[in-house]
């Protein structure tokens, strides 16, 4: 009942609540971003939702206009703090999260849920192994286990073992856990880059 009702109606309260101070946000950070290299201020950044199903996530853009995509010897995106891809304003919202706000309104359109696996490229959906890919039978999230548990100093293959026991244990309380531990993460600034920094 909850993963098919009740997570659907804490998203649309969370996303509604959250929206002024996402608007907020967005005002903010838009004239720094924009006026650093004179690019976008968001990033539409294609991704694989529930079901494999493509959808547009919404981020404020953390990286300069055409970096190339680095990849990881596991076949996951670089993230690493040494980053020469980012823009400054980008490393200090990277560190923050504040690039990830606009997901909210993923949130509100359905794509996302607040708590849910974070989501994958296409081409890193195609390197999954085993039950890896139970992750794409519920909504991914703004935050997630794997997220607020290691986050980006995980091996990849390890933080989607961790997906896959989130979808295997969803539950309302353990939402509930997610979310909060969230807001100490996030203010810790832990496992925001990858610890290995080899591309």
């Amino acid at each position: 009942m909850y993963a098919k009702f009740g997570k659907r109606v804490c998203d649309l309260v969370i996303g509604v609540a959250a929206l002024p101070f996402v608007l907020l946000i967005i005002a903010v950070l838009a004239p720094f971003i924009h006026f650093e290299d004179k690019g976008p201020v968001f990033y539409n950044a294609p991704r694989v939702g529930l079901g494999g199903r493509d959808f547009k996530m919404y981020k404020l853009r953390s990286m300069r206009v055409n970096a190339p995509d680095l990849v990881m010897e596991d076949g996951s995106t670089y993230n690493g703090a040494d980053d020469p891809r980012m823009t400054r304003v980008g490393a200090f919202m990277r560190k923050t999260s504040l690039d990830e706000m606009p997901q909210f309104l993923n949130v509100l359109k359905g794509d996302m849920s607040v708590v849910g696996p974070r989501p994958d490229l296409r081409r890193e959906t195609e390197l999954y192994e085993g039950d890896e890919g139970l992750k794409l039978t519920v909504k991914p999230g703004i935050t997630g286990y794997a997220a607020v548990y290691g986050r980006n100093s995980l091996p990849w293959h390890d933080r989607l073992k961790m997906d896959v026991e989130y979808v295997r244990t969803l539950s309302f309380p353990l939402d509930v856990k997610i979310f909060f531990k969230t807001f100490s993460t996030v203010f810790k600034q832990e496992g925001v880059f990858v610890e290995d920094e080899g591309k």
